[in-house]
């Protein structure tokens, strides 16, 4: 007897009841449990390489979210020391301007006042000679008519 015949007998067969060759009836769900056993086992350990993974990923990500929360805490704590460093430089600039401008008017004024002061220099003689003449054509017109 060769071994392919002792193999053949037990060659799985349909379900019982109908007519077919000799054999053992066949376990189809003990089959794929075998035939699967190996496939799921190597899932098994994909799907707890898996669980690894997603673990470090899940800490990285919340590394990651702290890491940006801290960096961005400083980015504002520092835009907010360039704002009030702009804002101080912003208003040094406003007052220097501001002065700048208040000393060009005083220049101003004072180049108006002096002119005003020449011009009242000026027509004070003729102002004081006609004052006087009016001042004087008065007491003749007082005098004149006194007894």
């Amino acid at each position: 007897m060769s071994a392919r015949d002792i193999l053949e007998r037990w060659r799985p067969s349909a379900t019982p009841g109908a007519p077919s060759a000799a054999g053992v009836p066949a376990d189809r769900v003990a089959e794929r449990s075998a035939e699967l056993e190996g496939v799921l086992a190597l899932l098994a350990d994909a799907q707890a390489e898996v669980q690894s993974i997603r673990s470090a990923a899940v800490a990285e990500a919340a590394r990651r979210r702290a890491a940006a929360r801290e960096q961005g805490r400083t980015l504002i704590a520092e835009a907010q020391r360039t704002a009030q460093a702009d804002r101080s430089a912003a208003a040094a600039t406003a007052h220097a301007a501001g002065q700048e401008s208040a000393g060009r008017i005083r220049a101003q004024a004072q180049l108006e006042a002096e002119a005003i002061a020449e011009l009242a220099a000026a027509r004070q003689p003729a102002l004081i000679a006609r004052v006087r003449e009016q001042a004087r054509a008065r007491v003749a017109e007082l005098t004149e008519g006194a007894p």
